[in-house]
């Protein structure tokens, strides 16, 4: 082979490493083990772009680093297969969503190996292989049978709740349940028939059903996550998203909120991650107080983190979807009130609680009572408050806090100053420090925190209130009402759930004529014909056998997107085994994952949740440690340029781009492929594009239809995809490896850009040549000099270092240097050569491979051990100094590295240069600050 052809090279050596399972890790149990992972792959059918690969090149360079330095390598990929997506193309075009993943995962599996990513593929895993997700089911079941015993700080079989019950009640147990449950005592438990034992165990159950408050989008036909809604409505579609309470599985994780807290002290993880999830879980003390609604019997309990600031409370405002907004409300201003709760359901939470110019919010017509005063205190509602934080309610205190200083100017509320000498006229007065409480009777001259204690105290000793822990962490919502998800193994007996036996699992996914929602807004699987089970033959069986004594109605709802990835990392230890969801000795040999490579934007979502089950599994014997991953690296995103189209709310009509203000409309992404570089879009193309827009009609200007266009992440959610394929078929798959990491260190964001992956090929080239001359292959075997081993060490001493500390771009920079000083001495020394192509192997692994054959040896270079430096020969032969003149940067001298600092002082002042920058004037002294800089003092 004459020239350097990537395409020849890179397809000889993936088949290769598949055919001999080259990168299959070893269970020997004995062997230094590292485990390095990615996050999870959604297969979507846009394939991999430009952010996979950068994220996939980092692991895998780390983990051939590691494999070269002697470590027995688990880097396993598997598939998020689970996911809305499928099931919206399932929906249009009736195609069943396992057939479009299955064509997906093959497209990123053949992407994947052209990239020749060392993955252990004998472990491959998919969410939705009923072969993974029965195990996805037994740890639902298991967190179901489990309950949180906040004495012991840990998660326990449900079965030591009912013994305690049985033994007690529940009045002396300090255990994490549902508010509002009623004392019992051991007597009153024996009484309750089963069903209200069942009723009751649910209360405390890890994983339990009860109503909640979620965003609905009819148009999906499912719950979405926050995440998943943008400006009111659906990421993807663009469907309107309402606000409703539906019957809902949810995860307790908020008994777990502590320790989740606690616990990333200990992780070496991005600190801003840790940062988002210690706000996102959001502890806070204070006062849980109680107000009672005049000419009422109902109650509002409020949480404040300033309890001292009570008697500067001159109003309430609660969510809109508070309990007892209806039943206060008076007739007055009920409508009001109706038609600002439904605006607020429209509303998604980060507009609600974004900080506007105009405070939002309606009076009830309701009064409470100040607990100390009795005062009369307005009762409001305001979309600023969560029914899903605190206690969906919040004592407005506007000398104390700027939005509640906002609300009362805007709404001409009194504003009572608690504060001494402090003015307020122009805002509110949130720092505690140095500050003295007035006009607050008891608390008078006392300081915030005195005047707290006092307060809790008080509140105790009247019964109206207590000091407590909040957090901001709700419970999990585990249910969707679509198809392509994990089914629960769940069936109602008397409206109450029950297990299927575990023998029994999987629970497989029923066959459906249509994947739609239903038309009244139910889960798709209520068009099973057969989705019921036979307790005495524990099968599923048809509905029509349903009959409320032996045969009942299974869940119809399926599992949310994330429950598959919330464990998936301990499944690769032990993919195969059909017996446990992973062996006790895998899991006690790989143990947690030592390298963790994927994005920021799952710190709240993923990274949360994954943690909880970990530490559920570690509570309940399963998992050896109670954190999974050791150490965390977020890649920087790689941008693109994304377009947008203007669709007319409530219609199929778009509107060109400088058209658009004139209706009311919604931007929506559009794929970047339908867009030229005029930014007209392709009609034709676009109506072609997505079913729901085959009768797209448009409004444009001059003729043409011109769209938006913004630099944002590159994702498929945005259509911004640039995908690794072409330029793999141009250039190769080595050069696209070396490139995306030269584009910059892993962590930092970048635009985008091709400029410079021809000089990365032309360097692959260079190096090619180093080996070859007159187009033959061949090496010396003389002896290297000291400069070319300078060179050969300080490249391994870079290039490791550069791995080691995900500044890859440097350790590229670090061979392409030495290949340049190589090819200047005309270097072909085996000696050198050999060693060099290790280092080159984890970056570029298809070229270095050819050149370790070549060389004769027999097995894969994955394995060679990567070369060690010698400090000695890192010690420069020179050093170039800058020359100062009080300070002044005036000409450079470079001197031997053994040069005695007299002797370099001496000939600083014979220099030329020397006597015209001191101009006559003698030297004061002269400063020498070894291999920095020398600065001559006049």
């Amino acid at each position: 082979m004459a020239g350097y052809d990537a395409g020849a090279i890179e397809e000889k050596w993936q088949a290769y490493w598949s055919e001999n399972k080259i990168f299959s890790a070893k269970d020997d149990g004995k062997s230094p083990k590292f485990y390095v992972l990615d996050m999870f792959a959604y297969p979507s059918g846009a394939g991999l772009h430009m952010g996979h690969t950068l994220g996939y090149a980092a692991s895998d360079i780390y983990a051939r680093y590691m494999r070269h330095r002697g470590y027995n390598v688990l880097h396993p990929m598997g598939y998020d297969s689970f996911g809305l997506p499928a099931e919206q193309y399932a929906i249009q075009t009736g195609q069943h969503p396992a057939v479009t993943t299955d064509r997906n995962i093959k497209r990123y599996r053949a992407q994947l190996d052209r990239l020749g990513f060392s993955f252990d593929w004998s472990r491959e895993i998919r969410t939705s292989s009923p072969s993974y997700y029965r195990w996805t089911q037994w740890i639902f079941m298991q967190l179901f049978n489990s309950w949180y015993n906040v004495a012991a700080d840990r998660a326990e079989p449900i079965e030591g709740l009912i013994q305690r019950f049985e033994a007690g009640g529940n009045r002396a147990l300090k255990a994490a349940c549902d508010e509002g449950v009623p004392p019992f005592s051991a007597l009153d438990w024996q009484a309750f028939s089963e069903a209200e034992k069942q009723a009751l165990l649910l209360k405390y159950r890890l994983a339990y059903r009860v109503q909640t408050e979620v965003n609905w989008c009819p148009g999906l036909g499912t719950v979405l996550a926050h995440d998943e809604v943008v400006n009111g409505v659906s990421a993807r579609g663009g469907f309107p998203v309402i606000r409703k309470e539906m019957m809902q599985w949810n995860l307790r994780i908020t008994a777990y909120a502590q320790r989740l807290l606690d616990g990333l002290e200990n992780l070496d993880w991005p600190e801003p991650i840790k940062d988002m999830q210690a706000h996102w879980i959001g502890r806070s003390e204070g006062a849980r107080i109680r107000f009672d609604v005049l000419d009422s019997q109902d109650v509002i309990e409020v949480f404040t983190t300033r309890p001292d600031t009570i008697f500067g409370t001159t109003f309430l405002v609660l969510a809109p979807e508070h309990e007892v907004v209806v039943s206060i409300t008076s007739p007055e201003y009920a409508e009001a009130v109706q038609v600002y709760r439904s605006r607020s359901a429209q509303r998604r939470v980060p507009d609600r609680t974004a900080v506007v110019k105009t405070p939002s919010g309606q009076f009830t017509g309701a009064y409470a009572a100040h607990p100390f005063t009795r005062a009369r205190i307005p009762i409001w509602i305001g979309d600023y408050v969560l029914a899903n934080c605190g206690a969906a309610a919040v004592m407005g205190v506007p000398c104390g806090d700027q939005r509640d200083w906002a609300f009362a100017a805007h709404f001409e509320l009194p504003i009572k100053n608690v504060f001494a000498a402090v003015d307020i006229s122009k805002g509110a007065h949130s720092d505690r420090e140095g500050t003295r409480m007035a006009n607050s009777e008891f608390l008078n001259g006392l300081t915030p925190g005195e005047a707290a204690r006092r307060v809790v105290a008080e509140l105790k000793r009247l019964q109206l209130g207590s000091g407590r822990v909040n957090f901001r962490l709700r419970d999990a919502v585990f249910s969707r009402q679509r198809y392509w998800g994990e089914p629960f193994p769940v069936y109602y007996k008397g409206g109450l759930p029950q297990l299927i036996d575990e023998a029994h699992l999987p629970l497989a996914l029923p066959e459906v004529d249509a994947y739609a929602p239903t038309e009244t807004d139910g889960s798709p699987l209520e068009r099973a014909e057969a989705w019921a089970w036979d307790t005495q033959r524990n099968k599923v069986v048809s509905n029509d056998l349903i009959d409320g004594k032996t045969v009942f109605p299974l869940e119809r709802d399926t599992m949310p997107g994330w429950a598959g990835s919330s464990w998936y990392f301990n499944r690769y230890v032990d993919a195969r085994n059909e017996g446990e969801w992973a062996g006790r000795a895998a899991l006690n040999y790989w143990r947690d994952v030592d390298l963790y490579i994927g994005g920021r934007e799952h710190a709240t979502g993923h990274l949360l949740y994954s943690r909880f089950w970990q530490k559920f599994l570690f509570d309940r014997g399963w998992a050896p440690v109670s954190e999974y991953a050791k150490k965390l690296v977020n890649q920087g995103m790689v941008w693109g340029t994304s377009a947008f189209v203007f669709r007319v709310v409530d219609s199929c009509t778009f509107v060109s781009k400088n058209l658009a203000d004139a209706y009311e409309t919604t931007p929506l992404h559009v794929d970047v492929s339908l867009v030229n570089a005029s930014q007209e879009l392709d009609l034709e193309g676009f109506r072609k594009w997505r079913p729901e827009y085959a009768d797209a009609e448009f409004i444009l200007e001059n003729g043409k239809y011109i769209t938006a266009r913004a630099v944002e992440k590159m994702s498929k959610s945005k259509y911004n995809v640039v995908s690794p394929d072409d330029i793999i078929e141009r250039y190769g798959a080595d050069t696209l490896r070396l490139y995306v990491m030269f584009l910059g260190p892993l962590t930092q964001s970048k635009p985008w850009d091709t400029k410079g992956i021809t000089g990365v090929h032309n360097f692959l080239k260079k190096l090619w040549r180093l080996y070859h001359h007159g187009g033959a292959f061949g090496l010396s075997t003389e002896v290297a000099d000291e400069v070319e081993l300078k060179i050969l060490h300080r490249a391994a001493q870079k290039v490791g270092y550069a791995i080691e500390h995900f500044t890859f771009n440097t350790g590229v920079s670090a061979l392409m240097i030495a290949v340049n000083e190589l090819q200047a001495l005309r270097c072909d020394k085996r000696e050198i050569l050999e060693p060099l192509s290790i280092l080159l192997s984890p970056y570029a692994p298809h070229i270095a491979e050819e050149l370790c054959r070549k060389m004769g040896h027999s097995e894969s270079i994955a394995h060679a051990e990567f070369p060690r430096f010698d400090p000695a020969l890192l010690v420069p032969d020179s050093h170039e100094y800058p020359i100062l003149f009080n300070g002044k940067l005036r000409f450079k001298m470079t001197f031997a590295a053994d040069t005695p600092q007299r002797d370099m002082e001496a000939a600083v002042l014979r220099a030329e240069k020397t006597s015209r920058y001191l101009a006559g004037k003698a030297p004061k002294k002269i400063i020498v600050v070894p291999e920095k800089i020398i600065n001559v003092v006049y």
